[in-house]
């Protein structure tokens, strides 16, 4: 009898190969960024069980397909096990849309160029921290691509949150309780600036600010007793440095400076978001330590058809929990292969989290789904990003001459308390405030200090 080369089992042979060797570079059939490097196209990297869900479940499974109670366990292995209990238990549905194999739909296009064009450039110095060959701070796009490690892989996600020199989402917010009631309700913006590794015009480094990564801040419109709240991060490029994190606060009418430990609590009551959730990398990064590859594996990820169109703000319809009003509309595809990573927190001695683990999609270096544990071992929330061509029918929302690219959507889910708050980059949210990217003025806008003070009152 002949065996077949590439049979049902192939990839994950190749993956435990890859583990146990230690080879890090993305594909199965092929190296990926390669073929990404030529023409975007991926298919040649993975055989057809990772580009298909239907050849993945023998069948079981198809395009179109809403994964339920009824079927997840035809999937159970490509869910984080959080998103495997909002739909064995809580009445959750996730659509099965088709595998991206554009990898140029998986980037903003500016930051795709800068990765392609700097592929190479990037070290880790003794310290750490990511550097080009004459010791510069980096200079744009992902800086691993294709990362021989963990603290590698982490860079991609820490030196560029949302991929765009700067960004601000208007974000609407509501937080579910155990009961599944809604019981509160926020609008807020958040604003982001890096201060290097821009891949505009005016890059790579804003003048001044060289010794830093990014400025970050937050601030809430909506409701009136959380009116004007606001934060203001300003991270340095030196990653084991703590951000400075400074705060409005209505009720003193004076702006405090926060302790870092702040950054494992909610940000407004209700809420489950943390600053160190951001983009599964809200802290940096040298601040985390211990990261380890734990596994290579295909993966249901929120990365494509997941923008809402134009006339509905964005807003999703929703379903499931005790009260139908638990989970938003998302749709996942298969994703050809992750790097599974955890981390601890090292720099903060009293952080109520113990790890992290996160799944990296290898085709743009950016994570589909993140849960921690605390102290005890014991899983304790998840984090689940949803991503998206701005493209649905024939309308686009441009970003310069292509169609955007950015979050859409978050479950941020409390499993211990069972809270969950789910928000959505809304196109406007209430005091006029719109999302958009590389916006001119934003750094005199809205992250400064005197920026801080006018948000606030």
């Amino acid at each position: 009898m002949r065996i077949r080369k590439y049979d049902f089992n192939y990839s994950r042979r190749a993956f435990l190969d890859k583990m146990a060797t230690g080879a890090m570079a993305a594909g199965v059939l092929s190296p990926l960024w390669p073929l990404i490097a030529r023409a975007g196209d991926i298919t040649k990297a993975y055989p057809e069980e990772l580009l298909s869900i239907e050849a993945y479940t023998k069948g079981k499974i198809k395009t179109g397909d809403l994964i339920t109670a009824e079927n997840v366990e035809h999937v159970k292995d490509l869910l984080d096990p959080v998103a495997y209990v909002h739909v064995s238990q809580m009445g959750r549905q996730i659509r099965i849309v088709k595998t991206t194999t554009d990898a140029t739909r998986l980037f903003p296009r500016k930051y795709l160029e800068a990765t392609l064009r700097n592929q190479g450039k990037a070290q880790l110095d003794a310290d750490g921290n990511v550097v080009t060959a004459e010791g510069k701070p980096w200079i744009g796009g992902n800086p691993f691509p294709d990362p021989k490690d963990g603290l590698e892989a982490f860079s991609n996600l820490t030196l560029s949150w949302g991929r765009h020199d700067n960004s601000f989402y208007a974000v609407r917010d509501w937080d579910i309780g155990p009961d599944g009631d809604l019981q509160y309700e926020y609008d807020f913006c958040w604003a982001e600036q890096n201060t290097v590794a821009l891949v505009g015009p005016n890059g790579p480094y804003m003048p001044g600010h060289e010794d830093k990564l990014r400025f970050q801040s937050v601030w809430f419109t909506y409701p009136n007793d959380s009116k004007g709240t606001s934060f203001l991060n300003t991270w340095y490029y030196d990653q084991r440095k703590f951000p400075d994190l400074q705060g409005y606060l209505p009720a003193f009418k004076r702006v405090r400076r926060f302790p870092t430990n702040q950054r494992f609590e909610p940000l407004v009551p209700g809420i489950t978001l943390f600053l160190s959730d951001a983009w599964a990398a809200g802290d940096p990064m040298l601040t985390w330590g211990n990261y380890k590859v734990i596994g290579r594996q295909p993966m249901l990820g929120a990365v494509s058809e997941n923008w809402m169109g134009p006339d509905t703000n964005y807003e999703r319809p929703v379903h499931g929990g005790a009260k139908g009003k638990t989970f938003m509309e998302t749709a996942m595809e298969l994703v050809p292969e992750t790097i599974v990573i955890e981390a601890e927190p090292t720099g903060y001695p009293r952080a109520p989290v113990g790890k992290k683990r996160v799944w990296i999609d290898t085709r743009n270096m950016m994570y589909v789904a993140y849960v921690t544990y605390d102290r005890r071992g014991e899983l304790w929330k998840s984090f689940e990003p949803a991503y998206s061509v701005y493209e649905k029918g024939d309308h686009k929302l441009m970003d310069g001459a292509e169609p955007a690219w950015s979050w859409t959507h978050v479950h941020c889910h409390d499993v211990q308390t069972n809270r969950m708050s789910r928000f959505v980059q809304a196109e406007e949210v209430r005091g006029g405030f719109r999302s958009g990217f590389d916006i001119e003025g934003m750094y005199d806008k809205y992250l400064t200090m005197q920026a801080l003070l006018r948000m606030g009152t």
